[in-house]
């Protein structure tokens, strides 16, 4: 399965309601877009299904044009729960079968909808192999069966990859992670590289549009990023262009969501348009400034208060315990 340069995502943060998200796949698949980027979670796959049904049976697209990708959620980690979220995307988005199906992070969690980044549930728990293999091994099942033409993981570092692949019996066909030029995750990027895992990139514009409870005072704006504007400059396009270009030079799949239909337009004409050049794109290397925007704090467990737990900053999978009733982390 080859990956268009470039598809379209639906997260429609907190900003979309389901509609807009569907009508913004609506016009994005007349216009050419071909892969569509789904999860349970965002609470808009019946609606997208629609959408997909009437292009189907209007002849506007085949199935078998499209790729669909969809997810499974942190509160279904349990045995037969994967299966039973992929049966429902496969039924909400109406498409037969999935393309691509994510572990969409790799540990359980429950939070409810609009929480604060303070919200704790008494189900969280950190990273264990262990406990990651057994979804991982269903997640196998739904390719064996049929259900799904490849299983990917998202949001995984470098630490958890390497203590997980020597394990799988089906590799992920894909990793999806932030990607957007202050933060290209260069280790983890290169290690996918070097396992043929195809590189899918979420956040691709910086993500203006991230829901309130991802932002700290630290976040850097890619598209106010000095390198990106004089680089726009350039080109006479907007910064957020300049991201997508970058992305598509890189080599991996950027996705961005865009509800006003010239955006949609603009960024899936980008390949065509801008072309950045080997100076250039040394340029934007160079703006990397390690700043990740989609911290994860609402994934956090009883016992940890520090985003930077989720991401194994020093290379390590952190020791964690339970202890009278919250974990603990194991100092080395």
């Amino acid at each position: 399965m080859e990956l268009p340069r470039i598809g379209m995502g639906t997260f429609g943060s907190d900003r979309y309601d389901e509609k807009t998200v569907a009508n913004a796949v609506k016009f994005a698949l007349e216009a050419g877009y071909r892969l569509f980027d789904c999860a349970s979670v965002y609470g808009n796959e019946a609606e997208i299904g629609e959408v997909f049904a009437r292009a189907f049976a209007s002849g506007t697209v085949k199935r078998e044009d499209l790729i669909v990708m969809s997810k499974v959620w942190n509160d279904m980690h349990g045995a037969g729960k994967v299966t039973e979220s992929c049966l429902k995307s496969i039924e909400d988005l109406r498409v037969g079968y999935l393309d691509v199906y994510f572990l969409h992070w790799p540990f359980p969690n429950y939070h409810a909808k609009g929480c604060d980044v303070t919200s704790r549930n008494a189900d969280s728990r950190p990273f264990f192999v262990e406990d990651f293999m057994a979804v991982w091994r269903e997640m196998e099942s739904l390719k064996i069966k049929g259900y799904v033409k490849e299983i990917a993981m998202s949001n995984m570092t470098v630490a958890k990859m390497k203590a997980v692949l020597p394990l799988c019996k089906i590799k992920p066909y894909a990793h999806e992670m932030e990607l957007h030029p202050t933060f290209s995750q260069k280790e983890l990027y290169d290690l996918c590289v070097r396992e043929g895992i195809k590189i899918i990139g979420y956040c691709p514009l910086g993500s203006p549009n991230r829901p309130e409870r991802d932002r700290t005072a630290q976040d850097i704006a890619d598209t106010e990023s000095a390198v990106i504007k004089d680089i726009a400059g350039k080109y006479g396009c907007h910064p957020a262009e300049i991201c997508l270009a970058w992305a598509i030079r890189k080599g991996h799949t950027p996705i961005p969501f865009a509800s006003k239909e010239r955006n949609i337009l603009n960024n899936f004409t980008v390949g065509d348009r801008i072309r950045l050049t080997d100076e250039e794109m040394a340029a934007i290397e160079g703006a990397d400034a390690d700043n990740r925007l989609i911290k994860g704090q609402v994934f956090l467990w009883k016992g940890s208060d520090d985003w930077r737990d989720l991401w194994d900053l020093d290379g390590k999978i952190a020791d964690w315990r339970f202890v009278n009733d919250k974990w603990i982390k194991k100092e080395n």
